[in-house]
């Protein structure tokens, strides 16, 4: 194994003596492939719709845009708005103003419901009459008591237009579920322009979503007011607001990222090309990597707002070995040529194993069944495969042009304070061997176990801070209008006319009724609906509008007459909850937004009782948006698990490789686990979940901790095979390697520490966590590696044991 690590170094050795020959070919060439790539960036767009986060082929998903493409989108713009009195003249012409104002100033509007045109279903001698609520205005004070009256006593309003102590009302605005639809309709007709969407149509655009929920928060800026405060709610303002907070964090955690790098590296090389060279690799490998991820039309969504300021801090690493060794090369040699072929030989392996496990540490993700978590996977492994490429192949070429000379005036034999810090670490180390291996594996139990409590959780809402007025309204709206959010069941009879039965319909009504008993700790069932209200709101208009006979129809036969009555009114609201054939329905839940964890007993219930009450014949289907949630949640799951055992493997058996041995190879994972146990143990305490970030912690951490392990033993093994002595060997490790791994490790942490600053809670706790793995593992590699490798090399002599005999 010696001889063929010896082989490979000579192999860089060669390679860096080959670019330096041909260095402005190399440089012109890299430069050349770095800019093609690059333009692909004009391509890139922001994806934040909760569809985003699986795949097109996911079967969750297939089943619902099959929902869109029969009923529309399920997802609303809820405006909330909180008068001092509704009922009055004042407040409903406000309301109505609001309304048209909505209605010919948003883009990509499908329909728009308020009391100013919900549907008015009533009996007219013996005609059905299906109109607008405000159809004729209340001008008198008794017409505006006899509509609160009618308002208040009609179910299918209450908890959807009107609260339950009449203090709030709302506006549902609906948009298009496909790009460039809904052009020209008359938006006041209440329910009546539900879209049939045919399928063949691209859906609305996160762009266009987003140009929607602009024009409706412009709006309602404008009508806010004492005495008439709006607050805006929905599943699109939240996917928006998330939207707005990427965009300023990117910019934010770049600009940020770039200053924190450059600092270290002045720091540590206190000179331009110390700066510069790293600078261009890391600048080169993020536009490169962005540009391909352009090409490929994949979109930057949650998880992958990490990925540009990520591919900034881990770029810089190999580079920062790399001249490491040169500087000190050439301060002791002054031949720069020979500094950089020295480098390369000393790094080369190093940096090429450091980055293969970087690589299978991120790319374990890359078979993730959510889809923004396979994103990142691929393209932070393209990433730091890029940064690899150019710190082999342009970074020579590069120290080989521009003109460094050694630092004047340095004498190397003066120990400086980290000099004098290192050898302290060293003799701690390695004279208390047994201690810091003992310590370290009471902390891995203690820490492990309590990761082993942690809980899952997919709840986007809970990302953004609770100052912010979309969380606030959305609370509102779930706590007086009791939910923002719905899943949608759809109810296949197997046959046309099927919603004609009598007992199908008494099932849905009966199952509305149960459902809006159901109640498990904050979360409850707000309201349920389903074509059975419509069928009832019929049957009592046709029977003098008494309300003992807002109920299904005695006799089936009546049925199919009293939708056909409805139907010819004018009103095509039926197409919202039943298919052309009557054969597949619609079925409503509404519920406040929380987590998707405490949605999973609520989705099985439902499943259990709709199988029980309309038997097996009838297929039943859920989705919505909670149903895509729940999808996320388990695939997160599954996803994170599977990262896990793919990175440890992979990046275990890359450490047995490197070293030649299997029990030091094993042994070396010891100081990689040590943080990560830490961090997800520090989770459980600190009652941090796994959600779609912190999933991340372990898989992204443990790429990154192996890589000071893999430079550690690779200098380790080379400096024991020259001495025989491993404190010695510990000694010239980590003054050699140990100064890279400092300031790249310190560099990483602070890279993702930036993520602190962060809108968004869940990526502050991501990037606190993985930057103290970082911090840990850098520990870990100067206490606990030394340490195993005096127990494991019992029979070899040191300094430090010899001197505690004495």
């Amino acid at each position: 194994m010696p001889d063929i690590r010896d082989r490979i170094e000579r192999r860089f050795e060669h390679l860096a003596a080959f670019l330096c020959r041909r260095r402005w070919w190399v440089v012109i060439a890299a430069l050349a492939v770095a800019a093609g790539l690059a333009s692909g960036m004009a391509r890139l767009t922001i994806d934040t719709s909760n569809e985003g986060f699986l795949h097109p082929d996911d079967p969750i998903l297939v089943q619902y845009d099959a929902f869109k493409d029969m009923f529309g989108r399920e997802d609303m713009i809820l405006v909330a708005i909180e008068p001092r009195e509704v009922f009055t003249q004042e407040t409903l012409r406000r309301i109505k103003a609001l309304h048209e104002d909505l209605a010919d100033n948003v883009p990509h509007l499908n329909d728009i419901t308020s009391l100013a045109n919900a549907r008015n279903t009533y009996g007219d001698g013996d005609r059905l009459v299906v109109d607008d609520l405000m159809a004729q205005w209340p001008e008198t004070p008794e017409a505006m008591a006899a509509l609160k009256v009618r308002v208040m006593a009609n179910p299918l309003y209450r908890d959807r237009l009107i609260s339950r102590d009449a203090r709030l009302t709302t506006l549902v605005v609906e948009l298009d579920a496909y790009s460039g639809a809904g052009e020209g309709i008359d938006v006041l007709s209440g329910f009546d322009e539900a879209a049939s969407p045919t399928g063949k149509r691209p859906p609305l655009t996160d762009a266009e979503n987003g140009q929607a929920v602009e024009a409706v928060r412009t709006i309602v800026e404008k009508y806010d007011a004492e005495g008439f405060r709006l607050y805006m709610a929905g599943t699109p303002t939240v996917t928006e607001a998330l939207k707005r907070a990427m965009q300023a964090d990117m910019k934010l955690f770049m600009g940020l990222a770039l200053l924190a790098i450059g600092l270290c590296l002045l720091a540590m090389f206190r000179r331009f090309a110390g700066v510069f060279l790293p600078l261009l690799v890391v600048v080169l490998s993020f536009v490169s990597t962005m540009g391909a991820m352009g090409y490929s039309g994949t979109a930057i969504k949650l998880p992958t707002i990490i990925l540009p300021s990520f591919l900034l801090a881990v770029s810089v690493g190999a580079a920062v070995h790399v001249l490491s060794i040169f500087f000190q090369h050439l301060q002791r040699t002054e031949d720069r040529v020979g500094s950089i072929v020295h480098a390369m030989g000393h790094s080369g392996l190093a940096i090429f194993m450091t980055s293969l496990t970087t690589a299978i540490g991120l790319g374990s993700f890359a078979t993730a069944e959510v889809a923004p978590i396979a994103d990142l996977g691929m393209f932070a492994s393209l990433g730091v495969l890029l940064s690899l490429t150019y710190t082999v192949i342009l970074l020579p070429a590069l120290l080989a042009i521009i003109p460094v000379k050694p630092h004047a005036g340095v004498d190397e034999s003066v120990p400086g304070l980290l000099d004098r810090l290192l050898d302290a670490v060293t003799d701690f180390s390695t004279g208390h061997a047994r201690a810091v291996v003992g310590g370290s594996l009471a902390v891995i139990v203690v820490f492990t176990a309590s990761a082993a409590q942690l809980r899952f959780s997919h709840d986007i809402l809970s990302w953004l801070p609770e100052e912010w007025p979309v969380y606030q309204a959305t609370r509102k709206v779930d706590r007086d209008l009791r939910g923002s959010v719905v899943v949608e069941i759809v109810v296949d009879t197997g046959r046309e006319n099927g919603l004609y039965d009598r007992d199908i319909l008494l099932g849905l009504d009966g199952l509305a009724h149960e459902l809006e008993s159901w109640e498990r700790g904050e979360l409850f069932v707000g309201k349920a609906s389903s074509v059975a209200d419509v069928l009832k709101e019929i049957h009592q208009a046709l029977n003098e509008n008494r309300p003992e006979f807002y109920a299904i129809p005695d006799n089936e036969k009546l049925i199919p007459q009293e939708f056909l009555l409805f139907e010819n009114s004018g009103s095509d609201d039926l197409q919202d909850v039943v298919d052309s054939r009557f054969q597949t329905a619609r079925f409503t839940v509404k519920a406040p937004w929380r987590d998707t964890l405490e949605y999973l007993p609520l989705l099985r219930e439902i499943k259990t009782r709709f199988h029980e009450t309309l038997g097996p014949d009838v297929t039943v289907t859920a989705t919505g948006i909670m149903s895509l949630f729940s999808r996320t949640l388990s695939a997160a799951m599954w996803s994170a698990a599977k990262s896990y055992v793919i990175a440890f493997g992979a990046i275990t058996l890359m450490m047995i490789l490197l070293v030649g041995n299997l029990r030091l190879g094993l042994a070396a994972m010891l100081p990689n686990l040590a943080p990560i146990a830490i961090a997800m143990g520090f989770m459980w305490w600190a009652r941090i979940p796994l959600n779609m970030f912190t999933m991340l912690v372990g898989s992204i951490a443990i790429g990154l901790a192996v890589d000071d392990t893999v430079h550690f033993m690779h200098n380790f093994r080379r400096y024991f095979a020259q001495s025989g002595d491993v404190r010695e060997a510990v000694r010239r490790t980590l003054h050699t390697a140990g100064r890279a791994m400092l300031v790249t490790s310190v560099v990483l942490a602070i890279g993702f520490y930036i993520f602190m600053f962060a809108s968004m809670i869940n990526v502050i706790q991501f990037g606190f966590l993985v930057g103290s793995a970082i911090l840990l593992a850098l520990l870990a590699d100067f206490l606990l590696a030394p340490a195993l490798m005096v127990l494991l090399n019992p029979a070899a002599p040191s300094t430090s044991t010899k001197e505690d005999s004495q």
